[in-house]
């Protein structure tokens, strides 16, 4: 098992990204909003938590 040292920012990073992409997810398959809303943020979470999610697995994968 590898070991990573991580620095406060950026675990706050990764947790922050992990929760965009959970709340995104979670308004794409809700139903308590009005359809078009709830799919712009859901979308726009979604897309936000996944995309800045790459970078960060680099930097924290690539740290040696």
């Amino acid at each position: 098992m590898k070991k990573h040292q991580l620095t406060i920012p950026t675990l706050a990073l990764i947790a922050s990204t992990r929760g965009m992409l959970g709340a995104g997810l979670a308004l794409l398959l809700a139903n308590k909003l009005k359809e078009q809303k709830r799919k712009t943020f859901g979308w726009v979470l979604f897309t936000i938590g996944a995309v800045s999610t790459i970078p960060l697995a680099i930097r924290v994968l690539s740290n040696k």
